[in-house]
Protein backbone atom coordinates (compact mmCIF):
# COMPACT_ATOMS: atom_id res chain seq x y z
CA UNK A 1 0.00 0.00 0.00
CA UNK A 2 2.81 2.45 0.24
CA UNK A 3 3.99 2.07 -2.93
CA UNK A 4 0.56 3.27 -4.04
CA UNK A 5 0.16 6.37 -1.89
CA UNK A 6 2.52 9.30 -2.78
CA UNK A 7 5.21 10.69 -0.59
CA UNK A 8 3.88 14.63 -0.09
CA UNK A 9 6.72 16.43 2.17
CA UNK A 10 4.73 19.62 3.94
CA UNK A 11 6.80 22.23 4.57
CA UNK A 12 6.19 23.61 8.11
CA UNK A 13 5.82 27.45 6.89
CA UNK A 14 6.39 30.30 9.42
CA UNK A 15 7.44 28.83 12.64
CA UNK A 16 5.52 31.69 14.12
CA UNK A 17 2.45 31.84 12.58
CA UNK A 18 -0.39 29.22 12.24
CA UNK A 19 1.51 25.87 10.22
CA UNK A 20 2.89 24.24 12.84
CA UNK A 21 -0.50 23.68 14.56
CA UNK A 22 -2.73 23.96 11.42
CA UNK A 23 0.04 20.69 10.17
CA UNK A 24 -1.21 18.92 14.25
CA UNK A 25 -4.81 19.49 12.97
CA UNK A 26 -4.09 17.79 9.52
CA UNK A 27 -2.44 14.80 10.68
CA UNK A 28 -5.04 14.09 13.50
CA UNK A 29 -7.66 13.05 10.66
CA UNK A 30 -6.71 9.10 10.03
CA UNK A 31 -8.31 9.41 6.15
CA UNK A 32 -5.46 11.60 5.33
CA UNK A 33 -3.21 8.21 5.58
CA UNK A 34 -5.46 6.62 2.74
CA UNK A 35 -4.42 9.27 0.28
CA UNK A 36 -0.67 9.69 0.72
CA UNK A 37 2.41 9.62 3.40
CA UNK A 38 2.74 12.36 4.61
CA UNK A 39 6.33 13.98 5.81
CA UNK A 40 6.83 16.98 7.64
CA UNK A 41 9.91 19.41 6.86
CA UNK A 42 10.34 21.84 9.76
CA UNK A 43 11.82 21.96 13.63
CA UNK A 44 11.33 19.22 16.08
CA UNK A 45 10.78 21.18 18.88
CA UNK A 46 8.25 23.69 17.35
CA UNK A 47 6.22 21.07 16.29
CA UNK A 48 6.37 19.52 19.94
CA UNK A 49 5.35 23.03 20.84
CA UNK A 50 2.20 22.33 18.67
CA UNK A 51 1.38 19.32 19.90
CA UNK A 52 1.14 20.42 23.80
CA UNK A 53 -0.69 23.36 22.23
CA UNK A 54 -3.53 21.25 20.41
CA UNK A 55 -3.19 19.03 23.96
CA UNK A 56 -2.63 16.17 20.84
CA UNK A 57 -1.99 11.95 21.39
CA UNK A 58 0.36 12.48 18.37
CA UNK A 59 3.73 11.41 18.44
CA UNK A 60 7.09 12.50 16.64
CA UNK A 61 8.61 10.44 14.54
CA UNK A 62 11.83 11.24 13.29
CA UNK A 63 12.73 10.54 9.63
CA UNK A 64 16.53 12.04 8.27
CA UNK A 65 15.03 10.32 4.52
CA UNK A 66 11.60 10.17 3.26
CA UNK A 67 12.43 6.37 3.23
CA UNK A 68 13.34 5.97 6.99
CA UNK A 69 9.20 7.16 7.35
CA UNK A 70 6.69 4.71 8.51
CA UNK A 71 3.51 6.74 7.55
CA UNK A 72 0.97 5.63 9.31
CA UNK A 73 -1.67 7.34 11.48
CA UNK A 74 -0.47 8.08 15.34
CA UNK A 75 2.69 10.07 14.62
CA UNK A 76 4.17 12.85 12.56
CA UNK A 77 7.19 11.55 10.56
CA UNK A 78 9.26 14.66 10.67
CA UNK A 79 12.38 15.54 8.74
CA UNK A 80 14.52 17.69 11.15
CA UNK A 81 15.62 20.54 9.12
CA UNK A 82 16.30 23.35 11.65
CA UNK A 83 16.42 23.95 15.89
CA UNK A 84 14.81 26.66 16.84
CA UNK A 85 14.46 27.25 20.80
CA UNK A 86 10.65 27.01 20.92
CA UNK A 87 10.44 28.76 24.05
CA UNK A 88 12.07 31.83 23.03
CA UNK A 89 9.81 32.24 19.95
CA UNK A 90 7.06 35.18 20.34
CA UNK A 91 4.09 34.14 18.32
CA UNK A 92 3.60 36.83 15.63
CA UNK A 93 6.95 37.82 15.45
CA UNK A 94 9.55 36.47 13.28
CA UNK A 95 13.09 37.08 13.38
CA UNK A 96 16.06 36.46 11.08
CA UNK A 97 16.51 32.90 12.60
CA UNK A 98 13.25 31.78 11.75
CA UNK A 99 12.63 33.24 8.22
CA UNK A 100 15.89 31.33 7.39
CA UNK A 101 14.22 28.37 9.03
CA UNK A 102 11.28 28.78 6.62
CA UNK A 103 13.01 29.14 3.73
CA UNK A 104 15.13 26.13 4.64
CA UNK A 105 12.07 23.93 4.77
CA UNK A 106 10.87 25.02 0.89
CA UNK A 107 14.11 24.38 -0.62
CA UNK A 108 14.82 20.89 1.23
CA UNK A 109 11.13 20.19 -0.05
CA UNK A 110 11.75 21.39 -3.57
CA UNK A 111 15.19 19.86 -3.95
CA UNK A 112 13.61 16.66 -2.51
CA UNK A 113 10.68 16.63 -5.15
CA UNK A 114 13.18 17.28 -7.91
CA UNK A 115 15.66 13.95 -7.16
CA UNK A 116 11.60 12.23 -7.12
CA UNK A 117 12.38 11.08 -3.31
CA UNK A 118 9.23 12.74 -3.04
CA UNK A 119 6.50 13.12 -5.48
CA UNK A 120 4.64 16.63 -4.26
CA UNK A 121 5.58 19.85 -1.90
CA UNK A 122 2.37 21.01 0.25
CA UNK A 123 3.38 24.25 1.74
CA UNK A 124 2.40 26.29 4.97
CA UNK A 125 2.20 29.99 4.67
CA UNK A 126 4.75 32.13 4.69
CA UNK A 127 5.05 36.14 5.06
CA UNK A 128 7.26 38.38 3.15
CA UNK A 129 8.11 39.77 6.21
CA UNK A 130 10.04 37.25 7.47
CA UNK A 131 11.98 36.15 3.69
CA UNK A 132 13.18 40.28 4.45
CA UNK A 133 14.46 39.53 7.94
CA UNK A 134 16.23 36.89 6.08
CA UNK A 135 17.62 38.20 3.19
CA UNK A 136 16.22 36.46 0.30
CA UNK A 137 15.92 38.04 -2.91
CA UNK A 138 12.47 36.27 -2.98
CA UNK A 139 9.16 37.65 -1.80
CA UNK A 140 7.27 34.58 -1.73
CA UNK A 141 6.74 30.30 -2.60
CA UNK A 142 6.54 31.15 -6.17
CA UNK A 143 9.25 33.29 -7.00
CA UNK A 144 11.74 31.16 -4.67
CA UNK A 145 10.52 27.76 -6.04
CA UNK A 146 10.78 29.01 -9.52
CA UNK A 147 14.07 30.52 -9.36
CA UNK A 148 15.10 26.81 -7.50
CA UNK A 149 13.38 24.63 -10.39
CA UNK A 150 14.83 26.83 -13.06
CA UNK A 151 11.49 27.50 -14.61
CA UNK A 152 10.61 30.87 -16.33
CA UNK A 153 6.43 31.10 -16.85
CA UNK A 154 4.86 30.01 -13.90
CA UNK A 155 0.92 30.95 -13.27
CA UNK A 156 -1.31 30.80 -10.10
CA UNK A 157 -3.99 28.55 -9.67
CA UNK A 158 -6.64 28.53 -7.25
CA UNK A 159 -8.51 25.57 -7.13
CA UNK A 160 -11.58 24.39 -5.86
CA UNK A 161 -14.47 21.45 -6.03
CA UNK A 162 -16.66 23.81 -7.83
CA UNK A 163 -14.35 26.70 -8.93
CA UNK A 164 -10.74 27.08 -10.38
CA UNK A 165 -9.18 30.00 -11.38
CA UNK A 166 -5.94 30.92 -13.20
CA UNK A 167 -4.18 34.63 -13.08
CA UNK A 168 -2.73 36.13 -16.13
CA UNK A 169 -1.56 38.99 -13.51
CA UNK A 170 -1.17 39.00 -9.59
CA UNK A 171 0.45 41.06 -7.17
CA UNK A 172 0.59 44.40 -9.07
CA UNK A 173 -1.61 47.37 -8.32
CA UNK A 174 -4.71 47.60 -10.56
CA UNK A 175 -3.85 51.18 -12.61
CA UNK A 176 -0.91 48.88 -13.64
CA UNK A 177 -2.63 45.80 -15.16
CA UNK A 178 -4.13 47.02 -17.85
CA UNK A 179 -0.68 48.34 -19.57
CA UNK A 180 0.92 45.01 -18.65
CA UNK A 181 -1.28 42.62 -20.32
CA UNK A 182 0.03 41.08 -23.55
CA UNK A 183 -1.23 38.81 -26.37
CA UNK A 184 1.77 35.91 -24.91
CA UNK A 185 1.29 36.41 -21.67
CA UNK A 186 -2.27 35.41 -22.15
CA UNK A 187 -1.75 32.73 -24.35
CA UNK A 188 1.10 31.43 -22.04
CA UNK A 189 -1.56 31.28 -19.23
CA UNK A 190 -4.20 29.37 -21.27
CA UNK A 191 -1.39 26.89 -22.17
CA UNK A 192 -0.29 26.39 -18.84
CA UNK A 193 -3.80 25.88 -17.59
CA UNK A 194 -4.77 23.47 -20.14
CA UNK A 195 -2.02 20.96 -19.68
CA UNK A 196 -2.05 20.94 -16.26
CA UNK A 197 -5.90 20.31 -15.99
CA UNK A 198 -4.87 17.81 -18.26
CA UNK A 199 -1.47 16.32 -16.98
CA UNK A 200 -2.35 17.14 -13.42
CA UNK A 201 -5.99 16.63 -12.72
CA UNK A 202 -6.91 14.12 -15.49
CA UNK A 203 -9.26 16.45 -17.68
CA UNK A 204 -8.85 15.40 -20.87
CA UNK A 205 -10.08 18.45 -22.64
CA UNK A 206 -10.46 21.02 -20.39
CA UNK A 207 -12.72 23.59 -20.98
CA UNK A 208 -10.75 27.30 -20.69
CA UNK A 209 -12.87 30.55 -20.12
CA UNK A 210 -11.16 34.07 -20.59
CA UNK A 211 -12.56 36.44 -18.66
CA UNK A 212 -12.77 40.87 -20.04
CA UNK A 213 -10.92 43.16 -18.76
CA UNK A 214 -13.89 45.76 -18.87
CA UNK A 215 -17.66 46.31 -17.74
CA UNK A 216 -19.47 43.72 -20.47
CA UNK A 217 -16.15 42.65 -21.78
CA UNK A 218 -15.49 46.11 -23.52
CA UNK A 219 -19.52 46.05 -25.39
CA UNK A 220 -17.35 46.62 -28.71
CA UNK A 221 -15.15 49.02 -27.57
CA UNK A 222 -17.43 50.99 -25.26
CA UNK A 223 -15.80 50.37 -22.32
CA UNK A 224 -12.34 49.76 -23.32
CA UNK A 225 -10.64 48.70 -26.22
CA UNK A 226 -8.30 45.83 -24.02
CA UNK A 227 -10.47 42.98 -25.10
CA UNK A 228 -10.64 43.79 -29.02
CA UNK A 229 -6.41 44.16 -29.55
CA UNK A 230 -5.06 42.15 -26.89
CA UNK A 231 -7.54 39.75 -25.12
CA UNK A 232 -9.46 38.34 -28.38
CA UNK A 233 -6.64 37.64 -30.42
CA UNK A 234 -4.94 35.89 -27.69
CA UNK A 235 -8.05 33.62 -27.55
CA UNK A 236 -7.92 33.11 -31.24
CA UNK A 237 -4.57 32.32 -31.53
CA UNK A 238 -4.75 29.81 -28.11
CA UNK A 239 -7.89 28.39 -30.21
CA UNK A 240 -5.74 27.89 -33.18
CA UNK A 241 -3.00 25.82 -31.29
CA UNK A 242 -5.62 23.76 -30.26
CA UNK A 243 -6.79 24.42 -27.06
CA UNK A 244 -10.27 24.47 -25.87
CA UNK A 245 -10.87 28.12 -24.98
CA UNK A 246 -13.51 31.00 -25.49
CA UNK A 247 -13.60 34.32 -24.28
CA UNK A 248 -13.39 37.14 -23.58
CA UNK A 249 -16.57 36.76 -21.39
CA UNK A 250 -18.31 39.66 -19.06
CA UNK A 251 -17.07 38.48 -15.83
CA UNK A 252 -20.07 39.61 -14.35
CA UNK A 253 -21.66 36.43 -15.43
CA UNK A 254 -18.89 34.19 -16.28
CA UNK A 255 -18.13 33.18 -12.88
CA UNK A 256 -21.82 32.23 -12.42
CA UNK A 257 -21.39 29.90 -15.28
CA UNK A 258 -17.48 28.52 -14.11
CA UNK A 259 -19.06 27.75 -10.80
CA UNK A 260 -21.81 25.95 -12.36
CA UNK A 261 -19.84 23.16 -14.21
CA UNK A 262 -20.01 25.08 -17.91
CA UNK A 263 -15.96 25.02 -17.71
CA UNK A 264 -12.95 23.84 -15.81
CA UNK A 265 -11.15 26.61 -15.08
CA UNK A 266 -10.90 30.79 -15.49
CA UNK A 267 -8.43 32.59 -17.09
CA UNK A 268 -8.34 35.97 -15.30
CA UNK A 269 -6.39 39.45 -16.00
CA UNK A 270 -5.87 40.78 -12.40
CA UNK A 271 -5.93 39.40 -8.89
CA UNK A 272 -9.05 40.50 -7.28
CA UNK A 273 -10.85 39.41 -10.68
CA UNK A 274 -10.58 35.93 -10.20
CA UNK A 275 -9.96 36.19 -6.00
CA UNK A 276 -12.96 37.76 -4.67
CA UNK A 277 -15.84 35.13 -6.91
CA UNK A 278 -13.12 31.99 -5.76
CA UNK A 279 -13.15 32.78 -1.83
CA UNK A 280 -16.88 33.36 -1.53
CA UNK A 281 -16.97 30.20 -2.67
CA UNK A 282 -14.28 28.14 -1.21
CA UNK A 283 -12.83 30.24 1.74
CA UNK A 284 -12.13 27.35 3.95
CA UNK A 285 -11.05 24.82 1.56
CA UNK A 286 -9.23 27.11 -1.27
CA UNK A 287 -5.87 25.68 -2.73
CA UNK A 288 -3.34 27.65 -4.15
CA UNK A 289 -1.19 25.68 -6.69
CA UNK A 290 1.67 26.68 -9.12
CA UNK A 291 1.35 25.60 -12.82
CA UNK A 292 4.66 25.24 -15.00
CA UNK A 293 6.83 23.44 -12.43
CA UNK A 294 8.48 20.44 -12.84
CA UNK A 295 7.26 19.56 -9.84
CA UNK A 296 3.73 19.40 -8.08
CA UNK A 297 3.51 22.26 -5.79
CA UNK A 298 0.00 22.84 -3.63
CA UNK A 299 -0.19 25.60 -0.85
CA UNK A 300 -2.74 26.74 1.65
CA UNK A 301 -5.11 29.67 0.23
CA UNK A 302 -4.56 32.21 3.29
CA UNK A 303 -1.59 33.91 5.22
CA UNK A 304 0.08 32.93 8.13
CA UNK A 305 -2.62 35.04 10.52
CA UNK A 306 -0.37 36.15 13.20
CA UNK A 307 -3.01 37.44 15.14
CA UNK A 308 -4.32 33.92 15.53
CA UNK A 309 -1.39 32.12 15.78
CA UNK A 310 -0.26 29.53 18.55
CA UNK A 311 -3.72 30.08 20.06
CA UNK A 312 -5.51 26.61 18.69
CA UNK A 313 -7.87 27.94 16.71
CA UNK A 314 -6.65 28.08 13.16
CA UNK A 315 -8.59 25.66 10.61
CA UNK A 316 -6.55 23.25 9.23
CA UNK A 317 -9.39 22.72 6.28
CA UNK A 318 -7.09 24.75 3.50
CA UNK A 319 -4.40 22.69 4.31
CA UNK A 320 -6.07 19.26 4.67
CA UNK A 321 -7.68 20.55 0.78
CA UNK A 322 -4.08 21.05 -0.54
CA UNK A 323 -2.03 17.83 0.89
CA UNK A 324 -5.28 16.10 -0.73
CA UNK A 325 -4.95 18.01 -4.28
CA UNK A 326 -1.16 17.71 -3.76
CA UNK A 327 -1.76 13.15 -3.77
CA UNK A 328 -4.35 13.56 -6.57
CA UNK A 329 -2.47 15.58 -8.86
CA UNK A 330 0.62 13.25 -7.96
CA UNK A 331 -1.38 10.21 -8.80
CA UNK A 332 -2.80 11.17 -12.01
CA UNK A 333 0.70 12.11 -13.37
CA UNK A 334 2.15 8.93 -12.20
CA UNK A 335 -1.13 7.44 -14.00
CA UNK A 336 -0.29 9.81 -17.07
CA UNK A 337 3.74 8.99 -17.48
Amino acid sequence: MNAERPVIGITMGDPVGIGPEIIVSALEQPDLYSWCRPLVLGDQSVMERALALKASTLAIRRADTPENGRYDFGAIDLMPLSHLESKGLTPGAPTPETGRAMIDYITRGVDLAMDNQIQAIATCPITKTAMKLAESEFHGHTELIAHRTNTPKVAMMMAGDRLRVVLVTIHIPLAEVAPRLNREEIINTIRLTSNALTGRFGIKSPRIAVAGLNPHAGEDGMFGTEEEKIITPAVDQARKEGFNVSGPYPPDTLFFNAADGKFDAVVCMYHDQGLIPFKMIHFSDGVNTTLGLPIIRTSVDHGTAYDIAWKGVADPSSLVAAIRMAALQAKTSRQQS
